[in-house]
């Protein structure tokens, strides 16, 4: 899995970008379907903008994308922000792909509760 952490108004130091890396690559072991990440941190550079510190996530998987934004007064808090938020996607979105079967469906979860209160008044 690859992450590319990109900047927009601001010069990515090697400790903003290893501390992107870390956060967001425990989001990779949720999942094993994660191709790359991509991040674009911004700056907002007008100073009637409280939180001015943008991160961007877009997660590519092989069933679909996910694309996350958050804003903070920094751009450490952002980039936490984001990284909780996205880990909560991915979760969501595995548990909607591989949680389901057909046997937990609705139309058939009726017919299991009726075979079941069949067999208990049988067994009486």
């Amino acid at each position: 899995m690859r992450i590319y952490v990109n900047g927009k108004n601001i010069e990515i130091t090697d400790a903003i970008k290893a501390y992107a890396k870390e956060k967001l690559g425990k989001v990779a072991t949720h999942y094993d379907q994660i191709e790359g990440i991509d991040v674009m941190l911004t700056v907002i550079k007008n100073p009637s903008v409280a939180e001015n510190h943008t991160a961007e996530v877009t997660c590519k998987m092989t069933t679909g994308v996910l694309h996350v934004t958050e804003n903070a007064e920094s751009m450490y808090a952002s980039i936490d922000l984001v990284s909780d938020k996205l880990a909560r996607q991915v979760q969501k979105f595995k548990d909607k792909n591989l949680g389901k079967s057909k046997s937990d469906s609705i139309r058939t979860s009726g017919v299991l509760e009726k075979e079941s209160n069949d067999e208990e008044t049988v067994v009486e």
